[in-house]
């Protein structure tokens, strides 16, 4: 929660690191800065950008960003630090290795003890994890990246579905626009659910995305799966959303024994049919929500929840706010029904 003290947040760059690893969480800090100024408060962060030298540091996509340069020797430590992916963070080491990437390594090895949140986005994880601050803990990257993290580094345990995780002080976030979730959570535990709601909406983000942890929305979801008797049957889901849906009768659409189906479907898209029904159904209803033009009550029928209540349990426990919350934050001034 919100203190009087300045919180420093320092992004750790390399060359060849990811721009929106940076760029999407800094944002947050910098709109948490105008949030809070537009309530007469003070700001709270105080956000650098650090490499090994001072200068300008090349991003995987071509363009720079100045850097100031890491302290030699560090005797107190910045309350977050963050460390981005890119092709640079997966090269730390090795034959061909980023030698920037490899020196910020070394430079976390050392720091890490004074250093009060430590975090990764992507595949800065793998800079982390080369550096031992993740041994023994638990760990997230991107989804393309799970596989080789686990592999290279067995002293961790890597949380191939989630979009962000916190270990103690030690934070790590799924790919890309995943940095933005977490550096929301980081904002929420220093200055309040206000604030991080107020910085969602402004950045027309979701405050907790549909889904709740999962990096795959129902849309991703539905393009990732290859097999096209999958795909054919979330269409069919997609259409009857507002029925009754069980595994026996999705079973039946593909001839196959609701045991048989069921393995069958989480070796296909890495869930149960349960919990992708549920998240296409929360997607359903956040859109209806916002559009302001259906009640709530009326959501959660055309959506296929049980309940107006199992639609509000449903919505707790994946975003943490009712409908009408959702509905007050995150909907157009169109008309609303009630």
């Amino acid at each position: 929660m919100r203190t009087n003290a300045i919180h420093s947040v320092w992004f750790l760059v390399f060359s060849e690191f990811q721009l929106l690893d940076v760029c999407g969480p800094l944002q947050v800090f910098a709109t948490a800065n105008d949030e809070l100024r537009l309530r007469g408060d003070a700001p709270l962060y105080e956000t650098r950008v650090l490499a090994h030298e001072i200068g300008l540091v090349r991003s995987s996509s071509g363009a720079y960003l100045q850097a100031a340069a890491l302290p030699k020797r560090l005797t107190r430590g910045p309350d977050t630090a963050v460390v981005p992916g890119g092709p640079g963070a997966w090269s730390a080491s090795g034959q061909h290795g980023n030698a920037d990437a490899a020196r910020l390594v070394d430079w976390t090895r050392r720091a890490a003890p004074r250093i009060a949140r430590l975090a990764s986005v992507c595949t800065g994880a793998f800079v982390l994890a080369r550096a031992g601050v993740l041994d023994g803990r638990r760990a997230v990257t991107h989804w393309a990246a799970c596989e080789s993290l686990q592999a290279q580094f067995p002293a961790l345990s890597v949380e191939r579905n989630a979009i962000y995780f916190r270990d103690g002080k030690h934070w790590t976030s799924a790919g890309v626009t995943a940095g933005i979730d977490m550096a929301l959570a980081m904002v929420e535990q220093d200055a309040g659910t206000d604030i991080a709601m107020a910085v969602a909406k402004r950045l027309v983000v979701f405050y907790k995305r549909p889904g709740g942890q999962s990096q795959f929305s129902s849309a991703l979801l539905a393009q990732s799966v290859s097999d096209e008797r999958i795909a054919q049957l979330h269409e069919w889901v997609l259409q009857h959303l507002h029925a009754p849906l069980d595994v026996p009768q999705l079973a039946e659409r593909l001839a196959m024994t609701p045991r048989t189906f069921a393995r069958f479907y989480r070796q296909r898209t890495g869930t149960t049919p349960a919990r992708a029904i549920e998240q296409m159904r929360l997607e359903r209803a956040c859109a209806l929500i916002e559009s302001r033009r259906t009640s709530i009550k009326a959501v959660a029928q055309q959506c296929g929840f049980p309940s107006e209540e199992v639609m509000r349990r449903s919505f707790m426990r994946r975003l943490h706010v009712t409908p009408s919350e959702y509905r007050e934050r995150f909907s157009s001034s169109d008309n609303q029904s009630t």
